[in-house]
């Protein structure tokens, strides 16, 4: 029997482009399965000569889904570069901001991208997996809350950010504006919806996913579990934080092996290339690479919502704790290694988000006018973290005494993932794929679910490191036999 090749080209609800290219043994088993990125960005270039405080209006252009993330982490960078502390109300203002731009991308994830496999289910017709399906099984008035949700969070971004999408008001040493107390009463409005709204959005993935037993059998079977590393922001309580904190890290068996600043990465995370994709393969340091395989041994980690439950002691809201609370009771305590409960675990953070934006909406310190403290100190190298929906977004830049960036690194959230995704997508594929078993279109979704789970950007997180451009040209007749192959490394 010829080997033969799978390929799923382009992968589907996912930002930016992706494909998986699966092959098959003699036998026709699955021999191997590369998840590749195909397209190269170059932001990590693109800073070079810019000074650091554009950094948060030029990289937040690195993506229309989450520019928020990249606004606050450069934002956090620049802040750290000019060795200057924040007014405690920009602060405030900054995850405020934050907060809202939570809800709206995990109502996103959930209802448009994830949620259709579970929704619809898998096996529904490719026509209907999609956020219009989703809206016929739930109903239009759950549609219209969903919109609302997105909305009332864009509405905040405005106010705080200047603008609906690519926010333009962080500035080294805070914030360009303030609210006024009629802006903070229509945000704390808006948030109190934002809680009910998350809320019913838990009751349907109890009623619908939960309560199918299909769905938690494929959910807590063996097809979409790995047993990695976890790591995620933490507060001083080593509670779930997305705009501020010290990065936790978890080990496969649930035990903390440390905690680290955002200027301490380095310590921790490593990257490496594959000569397969544009993507970087980062690792942990302190573990070592051992290739795309799990366990202790193995430096792989995940940074997702999941990941960020499991590197934690809990939620700092207390409607959250309880989600917290009911997620690990139900699936067997802490950590939780299932992919798919990432889907679960990313409904608890939308209401810790929520609860977290009546917070901060309520404090009394929101509406003053202290926002900004001017620099005076000549700029060097600063590092900024926040959580990204996807994971763990790092902005590191270094600049001459004028503030000019000489070099910059980005390790974005999705990035965080890579290794987890090409495992995950792997080994759904070899329980997927079996010899004598034909294989179709809901079984290549199955596959996609392995990569959906993660919410992947490929558009935010794709890069090359300086001066390498790895290209393979294959060229074909027209009936596409190979004429020539032509690699650049």
């Amino acid at each position: 029997m010829e080997r033969q090749r799978i390929s799923i080209d382009p992968i589907t609800r996912l930002e930016g482009h992706g494909k998986i290219e699966i092959f098959l043994n003699e036998e026709g088993e699955v021999e191997n399965t590369y998840f590749q990125i195909p397209e190269l960005r170059g932001f990590e270039r693109f800073c070079v000569g810019r000074p650091i405080e554009e950094m948060a209006l030029l990289t937040n252009r690195i993506c229309g889904v989450c520019p928020e993330a990249h606004h606050m982490a450069a934002a956090k960078a620049a802040d750290a570069a000019y060795h200057v502390t924040l007014p405690r109300t920009a602060k405030l203002l900054r995850e405020l901001l934050y907060s809202a731009f939570f809800v709206t991308d995990h109502t996103t994830h959930f209802y448009a991208l994830g949620g259709p496999d579970f929704i619809l289910g898998p096996d529904a017709p490719v026509a209907d997996r999609n956020i219009l399906g989703v809206i016929h099984k739930v109903g239009l008035e759950i549609g219209g809350q969903v919109i609302q949700a997105r909305k009332y969070g864009h509405n905040v971004i405005e106010m705080i950010g200047g603008r609906k999408v690519h926010p333009c008001s962080a500035i080294p040493g805070g914030q360009t504006t303030g609210i006024n107390e009629e802006q903070r009463q229509e945000i704390e409005k808006m948030g109190r919806w934002a809680i009910d709204f998350a809320q019913f959005s838990l009751k349907i993935f109890d009623d619908i996913v939960l309560g199918n037993k299909a769905y938690l059998d494929l959910i807590l079977g063996d097809i979409y579990t790995h047993a990695t590393y976890y790591i995620g922001t933490v507060d001083d309580n080593n509670h779930v934080n997305f705009y501020d904190g010290k990065v936790s890290v978890m080990s496969p068996d649930g035990k903390r092996i440390g905690k680290y600043a955002a200027s301490e990465y380095t310590d921790w995370i490593a990257e490496r290339v594959e000569p397969w994709s544009y993507i970087k393969f980062p690792y942990l340091k302190k573990v070592g690479w051992k290739g795309f395989v799990d366990g202790k041994d193995s430096g792989v980690y995940m940074a997702t919502p999941l990941s960020r439950l499991n590197a934690s002691d809990g939620m700092a809201t207390p409607r959250a704790q309880a989600e917290f609370e009911k997620f690990y009771a139900a699936l067997g305590g802490k950590p939780v290694h299932q992919r798919l409960a990432t889907h679960w675990a990313r409904l608890i953070e939308l209401l810790y988000a929520a609860e977290r934006w009546v917070e901060l909406a309520t404090d009394p310190e929101i509406t003053s006018d202290n926002f900004h403290t001017v620099p005076t100190e000549k700029p060097t190298e600063g590092v900024g973290i926040v959580e990204a929906p996807r994971g763990t977004l790092t902005h590191h830049y270094w600049t001459d005494e004028r503030g000019i960036v000489t070099k910059a690194n980005l390790i974005v959230g999705t990035t965080n993932n890579m290794a987890s995704i090409a495992m995950s997508t792997k080994k759904a594929a070899q329980n997927l794929i079996k010899k004598g078993v034909k294989v179709t279109e809901p079984t290549l979704n199955m596959i996609e679910m392995a990569f959906r789970a993660y919410d992947p950007c490929f558009g935010c997180a794709t890069h090359a490191l300086p001066g390498q451009m790895p290209l393979q040209l294959t060229i074909h007749d027209a009936d596409g036999t190979i004429l020539d192959v032509v690699t650049r490394d």
